[in-house]
């Protein structure tokens, strides 16, 4: 594998890999630092495109049912952060995006698609040890599940 292959998927079950990125509030984010609860990775293609719109407005919609099970929800996409603020503030999204620019998380977790140069929609809930306890990746980046679905999966956690 050269240097800018994609990984295999992590499996669930597996320790989710560690990665600090930049966010939309300017402040580095740590996976490793958030252990003690809950994460679910959101990772989406691009900013500004109707299904990822419609994906993270509903995920806004929904911030406390996320909220009160204690889970952080950290959505990614390899958009520059100018990109991301503008479309948080857009949309009124109530938590920070992060941006994986350089490609090097949607590597780690396997989901770059090399081709198009972006990620694919994918889901990886973490418990509050840092392990992968369900995974998600798209066929298709225009798919994606309903927040039903992922809190659902939160509540298996319990």
């Amino acid at each position: 594998m050269t240097a800018v292959e994609s990984q295999a998927v992590p499996a669930v079950g597996r320790q989710a890999p560690d990665f600090t990125l930049p966010s939309t509030s300017d402040q580095k984010v740590t996976l490793s630092s958030l252990r003690g609860k809950p994460v679910l990775l959101a990772f989406f293609p691009l900013a500004f495109s109707g299904t990822c719109t419609a994906e993270l407005c509903e995920m806004r919609d929904h911030h406390d049912q996320f909220a009160d099970r204690g889970v952080t929800v950290l959505p990614i996409s390899v958009d520059h952060t100018y990109s991301l603020k503008e479309y948080k503030a857009k949309h009124g999204m109530k938590v920070d995006l992060l941006s994986d620019f350089k490609r090097e998380v949607s590597r780690a977790y396997g989901v770059l698609l090399e081709d198009k140069f972006y990620s694919n929609r994918a889901y990886f809930l973490i418990d509050a040890g840092g392990v992968i306890r369900w995974e998600h990746v798209e066929e298709h980046p225009g798919h994606r599940r309903e927040d039903a679905e992922l809190l659902a999966a939160v509540d298996q956690l319990k």
